[in-house]
């Protein structure tokens, strides 16, 4: 089968070359036009995400900064990009994902690519997000939110932006913190820890000191700085700048916390539209990035017990540069580009503040180069709309202490649309993308100074095939996908090695999704969506016998009534429920978690133009569940032997309420 698709790619690529622009395909993605008032109950961003996409779900950490997968894939399966700026996080245990350093309020737009279906940016594996910011505005305008919710929860957050026909500005400005969310058992973070050590008394130096048992959840401030220069006709130069700055951020079921999350993300792009006749635009990008991060056992009876607190320290940055011309040649629509990049990933223990004996690290200051050449040509024919991508990436890697890697990769797609009628429309994909390891997955190493990575690691290529049906209609819009994906050297953790821990193995993921409206009548509209997922391995790894693959949540859906009561105001009951969670790769630390119904109101009211008012509550009824399973590729709270990983609960009932002014 493998060798059909990469044959089908290549005939089709040389017969598309002969005939075949194109308005977008949609197949691979979806667009969120609507994140920063799904943000309204807090700044995570993957929370935001996971309401509005049936294909992602969230990663349960903490009350903010939580991870993201689509269709079961998560970590570097998956792209995260910031107006074209790629950001990692230090984390190796992902206390602090790639969609907990943006400024959520300031989110215009996020394209959720679902497959591997974009070969501008390395490693688009099995999916992606590219989140688009709001662009700064010629005419002035500002805007004040303020928010209120449960558990102490508060956010602040003042934006401007003004100019003129040379230089248009913005600035941005957020504050936001909480207390400790309770579950629906009425559980505090730190309370659920207990629970956890009384049943496992082999865990004790995991619960929170007495004096730290009520701390505060989080705190995080954000600022963002924009600058679009007119520096000719049809030229623009456009300059950006985010920090974030996270303090005390709690993760239960983790031996650890986050002490701080600090980034900072530098943006200049250079656009020149119309530039020939020929050249219809020449985009030039420069970004970079950095995180430091340290993680600690400040706040845990560990410290005490051992009369010393361990900390990982990690800091980590990417630079990077991508250069894309679009061309227009008889029809055809042609995009053309080089990209390149560097990550540099480093890190050292500590135990009161001294470095570990020998200065020890987690990652000895490893460097990701990659580069690229990308290619996409379009075109719509009859009632058909064709588009072929390719990407060549040459990449290496280097470690201070191990073996460095050369990766070498092909990727390729085929999108197409067939136009039934203007309200039916069937579409199709294929396609072919890699990603590499990362350097937690070759090099990481334990406090004892185990090698955790595998050094030898390939890198998974993943060969995919989706379909899908859409339906537009004045009555109701429904869109159906289907998708087999086939997975080579996929990158796998194995439970209890205390070294070399991660596996190349080969996997199948299939499932399907579903999402669509109907309009009952002016005012009223249902709403839902739905997605299932099932993945397997080829062969269960050495020593075990479990072949479900991990991360892989059941049959998971929401159907939600609104009402649009009057212009700009709207009323929405939501009711989110999944299947039990029983298929699940036991040797690897997955658990069965029950299934789960909740249910979510809110009320947005347009008090004028320039005036919103949102109510509303989520979980209604106070269900207690669980939402993240325990896949050992992170490290969380164990009493060893046969006993359990800790689970994390989801929130209670949380009740917020949220003030937008504009003026």
């Amino acid at each position: 089968m493998n060798k059909i698709i990469s044959l089908s790619l290549i005939s089709i690529s040389a017969l598309y070359a002969n005939d075949i622009a194109l308005e977008p395909i949609d197949v691979e993605s979806t667009i969120v036009t609507e994140v920063a008032q799904k943000a309204n109950t807090s700044a995570d961003v993957a929370q935001a995400l996971s309401d509005a996409v049936p294909s992602i779900d969230i990663s349960r950490r903490s009350g903010i900064a939580n991870d993201i997968l689509i269709r079961g894939q998560k970590r570097d399966n998956i792209t995260v990009e910031v107006d074209g700026s790629r950001i990692y996080g230090a984390c190796p245990n992902r206390m602090d994902p790639p969609v907990s350093h943006i400024v959520a309020n300031q989110i215009d737009s996020i394209e959720v690519i679902e497959g591997p279906y974009d070969v501008e940016s390395f490693g688009t594996m099995s999916g992606g997000v590219k989140i688009k910011t709001k662009a700064p505005t010629k005419d002035p305008q500002g805007q004040l939110n303020v928010g209120f919710g449960s558990f102490s929860y508060q956010k602040f957050g003042l934006s401007g932006s003004g100019g003129n026909d040379f230089i248009k500005v913005s600035l941005t400005a957020s504050m936001e913190s909480s207390d400790q969310y309770k579950d629906g058992d009425g559980n505090t973070i730190a309370d659920q820890v207990d629970h956890y050590v009384a049943k496992n008394p082999a865990a004790a130096g995991t619960a929170y000191q007495d004096k730290y048992h009520d701390m505060q959840a989080y705190s995080k401030n954000s600022v963002m700085a924009k600058a679009f220069i007119n520096t000719a006709q049809d030229q623009e130069l456009r300059l950006s700048f985010t920090a974030n700055r996270s303090d005390n951020i709690l993760y239960g079921n983790s031996k650890m916390d986050a002490i701080y999350d600090d980034s900072d993300i530098y943006n200049a792009e250079y656009n020149i539209d119309n530039l020939t006749k020929l050249f219809k635009n020449l985009n030039i990008l420069y970004y970079y990035s950095d995180v430091d991060h340290p993680m600690g056992t400040d706040y845990r009876k560990s410290s005490l017990m051992m009369k010393k607190v361990m900390r990982n320290e990690l800091e980590t940055s990417m630079q990077g540069a991508k250069v894309k011309t679009t061309m227009d040649i008889d029809g055809y629509n042609f995009l053309v580009g080089l990209d390149a990049s560097d990550r540099n990933w480093d890190g050292n223990y500590y135990a009161n503040g001294t470095p570990l004996k020998g200065g020890r690290k987690s990652i000895d200051n490893s460097s990701t180069k990659n580069a690229a050449i990308f290619s996409k040509l379009s075109k719509r024919y009859g009632s058909f709309d064709l588009s072929i991508g390719l990407r060549y990436d040459d990449t290496s890697i280097t470690n201070d202490s191990y073996n460095s890697n050369d990766y070498s990769a092909f990727g390729a797609n085929l999108l197409t649309t067939y136009n039934i009628n203007e309200e039916n429309k069937l579409f199709f994909g294929i396609g072919q993308a890699s990603r590499v390891p990362d350097a937690r997955e070759l090099y990481f190493l334990s406090s004892a100074g185990k090698l955790l990575g595998t050094p030898n690691l390939d890198q998974t290529t993943n060969q995919e095939i989706d379909i899908a049906y859409e339906i537009n209609s004045d009555d109701f819009r429904l869109k159906i996908k289907t998708f087999y994906s086939m997975l080579s050297n996929y990158i796998y953790a194995k439970k209890g090695q205390t070294e070399n821990m991660f596996y190349n193995i080969d996997a199948t993921v299939y499932g399907a999704e579903l999402s669509g409206s109907y309009y009952i009548n002016d005012d009223i509209t249902l709403d839902l969506g739905a997605s299932y997922k099932k993945g397997t391995k080829d062969k269960a790894i050495e020593g075990q016998t479990d072949k479900d693959l991990a991360n892989m949540t059941p049959l998971r859906g929401n159907i939600a009534l609104n009402y649009e009561y009057m212009r700009n105001s709207i009323a929405t009951l939501e009711i989110v429920a999944s299947d039990k969670w029983d298929t699940i790769d036991s040797d690897n630390g997955e658990q069965i978690l029950d299934s789960w119904s909740i249910v979510n109101a809110k009320v947005k009211h347009a008090i004028n133009r320039k005036f919103d008012f949102t109510l509303g509550v989520n979980n209604m009824f106070n269900t207690t569940y669980a939402t993240s399973n325990t896949y050992a590729d992170l490290i969380l709270i164990t009493a060893g032997g046969a006993s359990d990983v800790m689970l994390m609960n989801e929130p209670g009932r949380y009740i917020y309420t949220n003030l937008d002014f504009k003026f």
